[in-house]
């Protein structure tokens, strides 16, 4: 079997929090969240990575990241463009909103040969989670169903105090296999416990140690050959409910094969803290934590050296 790949989700622009946030320092020495994200995975034993881009961002990222890492993994940027699209789907006039997470990766196809993770540019999820992916990648493989994983965290270790947050919550059997991943959009921590809403005044209650999705999966290339079979059906509603806007999340494409038997999905709970900088006002608190950690050993200052 061909090495495990590191799929990094960095296209995305962070509109609540204002700026091409992967790129943001946020470490000691001036790293970004994506560079702890590379390093942690490359000492769980990943030796490849794939990073989906803009084209516009290239040269940047290139300059302000990749050449940092090219040093120690092998390194592919794939680009997610909203005009790569199956044969017979187009882009509406006026959409300039990217098709999501499940496209971001569909942007990738070409690259992938082997067993690989997905995660997002902008989240911190902590040395242990990319220990239990590695090890479970290195054995993944498909039988009379697409064996699936995904790296869950306890919900209440993944709100900020700054707003709200969107999150995927899952259900889990007696197996701890997903059952189905339910999308919050609207999250806040309270002195009671998380909560949502869906229509901004009536809040529910969200156990605490819930399992929610960071969009840390494990997947065999089979999930390819099923978006491509998926989007162009997705791409036909979007066109009729909601062009400009509509995504083809990940998580939805999980959800479909579960609806329909084709896949199992094992959770993997990891008890890290996550960090992430949905907005401006999370930065201070990424940054002194991961400044503790640095002074605590678990990593070196700078980071690459």
């Amino acid at each position: 079997m061909n090495e495990p790949i590191l799929v990094i989700l960095a296209a995305g622009m962070g509109s609540r929090y204002g700026g091409l946030k992967q790129m943001d320092p946020v470490g000691p020495s001036g790293e970004a969240i994506l560079d702890y994200s590379v390093f942690d995975a490359r000492r769980a034993g990943f030796k490849r990575v794939i990073f989906i881009i803009k084209h516009e961002i290239e040269a940047d990222f290139k300059r302000m990241v990749g050449s940092r890492i090219e040093k120690y993994m092998e390194v592919t940027y794939a680009f997610q463009q909203l005009d790569m699209l199956p044969e017979g789907c187009g882009v509406p006039e006026g959409r300039v909103k990217p098709w999501g997470t499940g496209h971001a990766v569909l942007c990738c196809r070409e690259y992938i040969d082997a067993p690989f993770l997905v995660i997002n540019a902008d989240d911190y999820y902590g040395v242990e989670a990319y220990r239990i992916a590695y090890d479970k990648l290195s054995k993944l493989a498909d039988d009379d169903k697409a064996r699936y994983f995904m790296v869950g965290y306890e919900l209440r270790n993944t709100l900020t105090e700054n707003g709200y947050v969107s999150r995927g919550v899952c259900s889990t059997d007696e197996n701890a296999c997903l059952t189905t991943v339910t999308e919050r959009t609207h999250i806040i921590g309270t002195c009671d416990g998380p909560m949502y809403t869906e229509d901004g005044d009536t809040y529910h209650r969200l156990p605490a140690d819930a399992p929610v999705s960071m969009n840390m999966f494990g997947f065999t290339p089979s999930i390819i050959k099923e978006m491509e079979a998926t989007f162009p059906a997705f791409h036909q509603r979007a066109l009729a409910e909601n062009p400009m806007k509509a995504e083809f999340y990940l998580p939805g494409v999980v959800n479909g094969m579960l609806e329909k038997g084709t896949a199992s999905v094992e959770v993997l709970r990891c008890p890290s803290r996550w960090y992430g900088v949905t907005y401006q006002e999370d930065k201070p608190q990424v940054k002194a934590a991961l400044a503790q950690m640095a002074k605590d050993g678990l990593y070196p200052t700078p980071l690459w050296q």
